[in-house]
């Protein structure tokens, strides 16, 4: 071998290991960077993994930035960002159905898709207004105004579970007639279209009679019209006037209460003075006075479900 070719080698391997070293020094090492890389985003639990409207979802995982934000389908969500592993966004309104859900971060990078279910929005009472119906109130006097949320077009109104006639006024506000319903205290539920139910606010039918007044009213030959006025009375609605007899009338030196319980629509043979339901707000007391000098008496209003009226004081023949 020549001592110009030797040279000739050792020159070539010295070009060889000048080149393999810059490359391996261009390869980068670990731990060590140039330029700082932002991790992928990864998903660790989505709570809750479904909701309604308005409901606050909060995501774990990493790789988060301030200016990540979540998709559902394409529509972009704001979030409010925690920290690197911690989010959360509210629901916007959107209708009912199965999202893809997914982060997107400002450098372009995605997360995994994953399946999100968006309940229809249920609608919720406040209050309704009046919440106690007297029970024999004009159609015009039962008109019920529901406040709350969520409220749709088709929504229904719900007494005690069965449907009855509403008007929708807007997403947050309702309103319907009582129908002629059973006292007592019934549940109010607003229902939408896609079967949701409200909570329940309780609705009070007062059935109890109340006397308002008792003025005297049509005289007659031997007897004149008690007009009571007030509420709540029935056609079976009884009566009752206790009175105090007087010496002049007993014969004895203690008085005692002579006590009548006149019926409407029911005639006693053994009785002349009866009574007659004119409306729900009027009884006519048909009385037959023995002086003409006024008395006082006690008249109460019972109804046939024992129902009573407070006792009114009456001054009349």
């Amino acid at each position: 071998m020549t001592l110009r070719f030797t040279i000739f080698l050792l020159a070539l391997y010295l070009l060889f290991a000048a080149s393999f070293h810059a490359g391996a020094a261009a390869l980068p090492v670990p731990g060590q960077t140039g330029e700082a890389q932002h991790p992928p985003i990864t998903i660790l639990s989505i709570i809750p993994a479904q909701g309604e409207p308005s409901t606050s979802v909060t995501l774990s995982g990493s790789g988060f930035t301030e200016k990540t934000t979540a998709f559902l389908g394409n529509i972009e969500v704001p979030t409010r960002v925690h920290d690197t592993k911690q989010l959360t966004f509210d629901i916007p309104n959107l209708s009912p159905g199965l999202y893809a859900l997914f982060l997107k971060r400002e450098d372009g990078t995605t997360s995994r898709t994953y399946n999100f279910s968006l309940l229809p929005a249920k609608p919720e009472i406040y209050a309704i207004s009046p919440d106690t119906i007297y029970a024999c109130s004009a159609d015009s006097d039962r008109s019920v105004l529901v406040n709350g949320k969520n409220f749709l077009d088709r929504s229904q109104v719900l007494i005690d579970g069965a449907s009855v006639r509403g008007s929708y006024l807007s997403s947050d506000s309702f309103s319907f007639i009582v129908p002629r319903i059973a006292a007592g205290l019934h549940q109010v539920q607003i229902k939408n279209p896609g079967g949701t139910v409200s909570g329940a606010q309780g609705l009070l039918i007062d059935g109890r009679p109340e006397i308002d007044s008792v003025v005297t009213g049509q005289e007659f030959v031997n007897y004149y019209n008690l007009e009571i006025d007030g509420r709540n009375f029935q056609q079976d609605s009884t009566v009752v006037v206790s009175e105090d007899r007087d010496l002049e009338q007993t014969g004895v030196q203690q008085p005692f209460v002579d006590i009548k319980r006149l019926r409407s629509g029911l005639v006693n043979a053994t009785e002349r003075e009866k009574l007659v339901f004119v409306n729900c707000g009027r009884l006519l007391y048909q009385r037959y006075p023995y002086s003409a000098t006024p008395k006082n008496f006690k008249i109460q209003v019972i109804n046939a479900n024992g129902e009573e009226s407070s006792v009114i004081q009456v001054s009349a023949p």
